[in-house]
């Protein structure tokens, strides 16, 4: 688990101090794959370096599996750091060095022996799916491939959590799918807890257990992935959603739809099995009302379903009320977007 205490981390400039963090809490669930994401310049790339003292905080405390990072320095401080791997944007391998050696690299930093790194070696390669370019050299390899590299390194020294710092966003869509898939098997079958860096809702939808946004410095609102998605608290929050599932339907449609009597505009989330029953069919038969359907989608949450519905429902007011009464005993999520005049 790592445990984050009321973190600052302010940066003195000739225009004055810049404060990146300030006062941030956070718990990390032991084997979590947790997303921070945030707008550039929100602070989220500076929280993550000070995860592992890559940045020292102004101030807080920072723990990992009960050690108190922020009270650690020299060697002490580096053998901390062996258990927290880290991947990034841009991959920082070595050009002069083959696949195999940029894996091997940390292992030598730790002292041990040929065979030792040998056999570590080849156990990442066929991890990261990577066999055939153990001899290959950086400039020979796709962006993916690089990444793949990238996770494989920082995973030598048998971490117990990898931090990745917009580990995707040089990629192109399917090679980010690709690696996503990767990071969240290593997050299965290791058992390693992964915090990952973006400004991509789509991806944290594909891989996240949890998720906090950060915004100006400061955690907006976290939580479990469903229901940050489902009922997100924050303006910004709804903004970084809405980018994936649009809320908003055109101002043109509202107008029209305001004229008619005794209707009214309703969105719907569905979570999970909620998304393949014939809610709507039911609904119809039950309540006695119409619908009209505006805007749907599904997609998922990891591997749980996830859908929106924005229908008009008319009928008179009893037969609405009831319609609420009946959505709400399903256990769905409803939301009035517009009542006519």
């Amino acid at each position: 688990m790592i445990q984050i205490n009321q973190l600052v981390k302010t940066y003195v400039s000739r225009q004055g101090t810049v404060t990146a963090l300030d006062n941030v809490s956070l718990t990390i669930p032991q084997g979590a794959v947790y997303g921070i994401i945030g707008l550039s310049g929100a602070g989220k790339s500076t929280l993550i370096r000070c995860l592992n003292l890559l940045e020292r905080p102004t101030s807080g405390e920072i723990s990992v599996a009960g050690q108190i990072l922020t009270k650690l320095s020299g060697k002490a401080l580096r053998q901390a750091r062996q258990k927290i791997g880290m991947i990034f944007q841009h991959f920082c391998l070595l050009q002069s060095r083959t696949v195999a050696e940029n894996i091997a690299f940390p292992l030598e930093i730790a002292g041990l022996s040929r065979p030792e790194i040998s056999k570590r070696v080849e156990e990442l390669l066929r991890l990261v799916n990577l066999e055939e370019k153990a001899s290959a050299y950086p400039s020979q390899l796709s962006g993916g491939q690089k990444q793949r590299v990238g996770i494989a390194r920082a995973l030598a020294t048998e971490p117990q959590v990898l931090l990745c710092d917009e580990a995707t966003s040089a990629l192109d869509p399917q090679t980010t799918l690709s690696i996503l898939k990767l990071l969240k098997d290593i997050n299965q079958k290791l058992g390693l807890t992964i915090v990952l860096i973006t400004h991509e809702m789509k991806v944290v939808k594909e891989i996240c257990t949890d998720v906090a946004v950060i915004h100006q410095s400061h955690i907006a609102e976290y939580g479990p992935i469903e229901s940050v998605f489902t009922r997100p608290q924050s303006d910004i929050g709804r903004e970084f959603i809405a980018t994936i599932f649009p809320e908003e339907l055109p101002p043109e449609l509202l107008k029209e739809f305001a004229a008619r009597p005794n209707s009214e505009i309703i969105r719907l989330q569905f979570l999970g099995s909620q998304a393949s029953e014939p809610v709507i069919t039911d609904l119809l038969h039950t309540c006695g009302v119409r619908a009209n359907i505006l805007y749907g989608s599904i997609d998922h949450l990891r591997s749980t379903l996830f859908g929106t519905l924005t229908l008009e429902l008319q009928g008179d007011p009893t037969q609405l009320k009831e319609a609420h009464h009946y959505l709400a005993n399903r256990g769905l999520k409803l939301e009035v977007l517009q009542i006519a005049n």
